[in-house]
């Protein structure tokens, strides 16, 4: 018992220690938290390895049940129709025909030649064409008391190879043109004078082209012209020009490289018209050198060529010579896709006059020209063009130019002294005069396809020009228009017409005053032309597809107007004519 009580003292006295320990200490409290994440398991799914079988009288047995099917012949009439897929109309493709010829003959004794043929070798790799055109008028003009005779005559013939990585060709081509400087003032000259007039003309051009292009390969393209032209009072004029076109690919960009060398060399027998007594030949030869490289840049709807043209132009008769930088960039972006395209840009170049090209623009120039380059210091435009519906398209563009040495047309002066083979001293030939010409123009067009057998069209050009002379621009009109259309009425008929407009132009009338002194002075005297509309409509009937025949009429208005001053034309013209198509 004693020891019992021992212990239980012991075990008080121990409690009571610990506590008493525990409020002097004052340790302060601490709070545990045990966290242990969730950890959910699934045990294994068993499978009862056999059904119990029930013995209970309740359960009741499936009865075995066998199906039969009872057929009964239903009576019917339908029929099904074959089925059918609908035809559908086919166009038989046109025959093609290798060969064309049309002739045609009209009043003031108009005459039209044409022919055309085209052969085919190594299954269309090689192509071999010739073609012959004349076109002629031995009709008289009340309006002067010279022959007004004209005809153009043109032969050409060419050859074309292709293949799947290159193509090339050449042609040569053969021109007579007969001219009558018939444009004099006849109540200034009396019947003799008029009768010993030699006032004939004649032009001739042999020429030979060549080009070369190519795919994958850095040399894109070549150009190669070769010329001779003279006339019958023994000018002539040599010409060469060689143009290649090399493209190199840097990344996604393309740089192409356009070379030139552009040469033109001539005499004319005879001196300036201004000269009393003819001094003999005149001479020219002039040379270019030039190279345009760009860039051209594609971004989405924008497209642009950045370049420049470097000119290296000589004149060898005189010895001179001059570099010329001009601008040559482009651009265009894709307002609304096709129907919206704004495009733009700013150009420049040494445009080599020639007498070739002046006769072109007009055949009676006399042959006493002086030749020199033109200076196209810049031509900067912007302009609209796009579809403002599926059928209608249209253009507009305003530019600004600006040039020295442009060529500009006025009469010769009448020099009575003159004693040259051919007449064209009397005031009825023209002279270039050279003026520094800055150009204002707008532009603009619409075409319009009503459908597939309709089309019609209309432009318009206004021009304002200022002269470094402040003389006018001679020969040049401020505006020019002009409508066509063309109608395929049925399958036989067809018909078309072409009407245009040329504004008032100025122009220089010329004459040396009959003074008995060793210069005599020159008296000038301004004329205006007046502005002129020309209406031409052409009919025809087709037979089948190779013969058919037309109808063609040209100034409907009658109106003989002056296309350069004392040069009038002739009246209503009427042509029929007949053409076929074979096989030669």
């Amino acid at each position: 018992m004693q020891k019992r009580t021992y212990i239980f003292s012991l075990l008080f006295l121990s409690l009571c220690g610990a506590v008493i320990a525990q409020e002097e200490d004052n340790i302060g409290t601490e709070t545990v938290t045990v966290v242990k994440p969730y950890s959910p398991t699934v045990s294994d799914a068993f499978k009862i390895k056999s059904s119990p079988s029930l013995n209970d009288s309740i359960v009741l047995q499936k009865k075995k049940i066998n199906y039969s099917i009872f057929s009964v012949p239903v009576a019917s009439t339908f029929t099904p129709a074959k089925g059918k897929a609908s035809g559908v109309e086919k166009t038989p493709p046109p025959t093609l025909y290798n060969s064309y010829a049309s002739v045609g003959l009209g009043n003031y004794n108009n005459a039209l030649v044409d022919f055309y043929t085209s052969r085919e070798f190594n299954r269309g790799e090689d192509l071999l064409d010739f073609g012959l055109t004349h076109n002629s008028s031995r009709g008289d003009l009340d309006s002067t008391p010279l022959e007004t005779d004209f005809y153009d005559t043109k032969l050409n013939a060419s050859y074309a190879k292709k293949d799947r990585y290159m193509d090339w060709g050449a042609a040569i081509g053969l021109q007579h043109q007969l001219y009558n400087w018939y444009g004099i003032q006849s109540e200034l000259f009396s019947e003799d004078e008029i009768n010993a007039m030699d006032e004939q003309q004649n032009y001739f051009n042999a020429e030979a082209k060549a080009h070369f292009n190519m795919e994958d390969s850095y040399f894109k393209s070549g150009n190669v012209l070769l010329r001779r032209f003279w006339d019958a009072t023994e000018s002539a004029e040599n010409r060469a020009v060689i143009n290649p076109t090399f493209e190199l690919p840097i990344t996604e960009e393309l740089i192409t490289i356009s070379a030139k060398v552009d040469y033109v060399g001539g005499s004319f027998q005879n001196g300036s018209i201004t000269e009393g007594e003819n001094d003999g030949e005149k001479k020219y030869s002039n040379l270019q050198a030039g190279v345009t490289p760009s860039l051209l840049i594609l971004r989405d709807d924008l497209t642009i060529n950045l370049g420049a043209n470097l000119v290296y132009g000589l004149d060898m008769e005189n010895s001179e010579n001059n570099f010329y930088i001009y601008p040559a960039v482009t651009a265009s972006y894709r307002v609304m896709d096709e129907n919206v395209i704004a495009y733009g840009g700013i150009e420049g170049e040494l445009k080599q006059n020639s007498y070739h090209d002046f006769v072109d623009e007009n055949p009676y120039v006399s042959p006493t020209l002086d030749i020199v380059p033109t200076d196209q210091q810049y031509e900067g435009y912007l302009g609209l063009k796009g579809q403002l519906t599926s059928n209608v398209g249209y253009n507009i563009k305003g530019s600004y130019m600006a040039e020295n040495r442009k060529p500009l047309f006025f009469h010769n002066t009448i020099n009575t002294s003159r004693m040259d083979e051919k007449s064209y001293y009397y005031g009825n030939s023209f002279q270039v005069f050279y003026d520094d010409v800055k150009t204002l123009g707008v532009f603009g067009e619409i075409n319009v396809d009503i459908n597939r057998n309709f089309s019609l069209g209309v432009n318009g050009e206004f021009y304002d020009y200022d002269t470094e002379t402040d003389n006018p621009a001679w020969n040049l009109p401020s505006i020019k228009g002009s409508l066509f259309m063309d109608y395929q009425i049925t399958d036989q008929w067809y018909m078309g017409a072409n009407l245009f407009y040329v504004g008032e132009r100025d122009d220089l009338l010329s004459t040396i005053s009959p003074i008995n002194i060793a210069d005599p002075p020159i008296v000038y005297t301004p004329v205006t032309l007046d502005g002129f509309f020309d209406a031409n409509a052409h009919v025809g009937y087709r037979f089948n597809e190779q013969l058919s025949i037309f109808v063609k009429a040209s100034n409907i208005a009658n109106n003989n107007y002056q296309r350069w001053a004392n040069f009038r034309v002739q009246g209503f013209q009427a042509l029929a004519g007949v053409s076929y198509k074979f096989d030669f």
